[in-house]
C-alpha cells in the first residue's frame, strides 16, 4: 500500500507538512498528490469514527446475512446496488460462504431496523432470505478500540 494513504488512513487530519515530513517529500508533492487521489475517486471521503455510547447516541446497528438470486447478465451487482442505495445501509459487502451479501444497517430504534428488514429488505424481488444479528457493544472499529477499561491489560503468558 501506498505510504501516504497508509498514513492518511491512520488519520486522514494529519496536515501535509506533517506527512511530507514523514515521507521525507515536499509539501506541494504531498498535496498534488491527496488531490489527484481525490480526483481519481482512490479517496473517497473522510470519516470520523464517533463513539455513540459518548456521543450519547440511541442508534441500533445490526449486521444481515442476505441470501439473493443471481440475475442474467448482471449476478449479484444490480441487487446489491439497490440494497446499497437505502439510507439505513451503511456498508454492503459480496461475500463467498452460506450467503450473498453482509449487510450493515443502523436505526434509531429494534423496531426501525425490523421494518426495514421486513418490508423493505426482504420483498425485493430476487432476496431469497435474511438473517439480522444485532450489535449488543462496539469494543474496536476500523482498527480503533473504543474507550474500555484504563488499566493496561496484557495477555497472560502461559508457560
Amino acid at each position: 500500500m501506498e505510504p501516504l494513504l497508509k498514513l492518511l488512513e491512520e488519520n486522514a487530519l494529519t496536515s501535509p507538512e506533517i506527512l511530507a515530513k514523514r515521507l521525507n517529500r515536499p509539501v506541494d508533492q504531498i498535496i498534488k498528490e491527496i488531490k489527484r487521489l481525490e480526483d481519481e475517486k482512490v479517496i473517497l471521503a473522510y470519516k470520523a469514527i464517533v463513539d455513540d455510547e459518548k456521543a450519547n447516541r440511541q442508534t441500533v446497528s445490526a449486521v444481515i446475512e442476505v441470501r439473493i438470486t443471481p440475475e442474467r447478465d448482471g449476478g449479484f451487482n444490480r441487487l446489491a446496488a439497490r440494497i446499497s442505495k437505502y439510507p439505513e445501509v451503511t456498508s454492503c459487502f459480496l461475500m463467498s460462504g452460506g450467503y450473498d451479501l453482509l449487510v450493515f444497517v443502523e436505526g434509531q430504534s429494534l423496531k426501525q431496523v425490523a421494518t426495514f428488514v421486513s418490508e423493505k429488505l426482504s420483498t425485493i424481488h430476487g432476496v431469497l432470505s435474511t438473517a439480522t444479528h444485532f450489535m449488543l457493544k462496539t469494543y474496536k472499529e476500523q482498527n480503533v478500540l473504543l474507550a474500555g477499561e484504563d488499566h493496561d491489560e496484557r495477555l497472560k503468558v502461559s508457560p
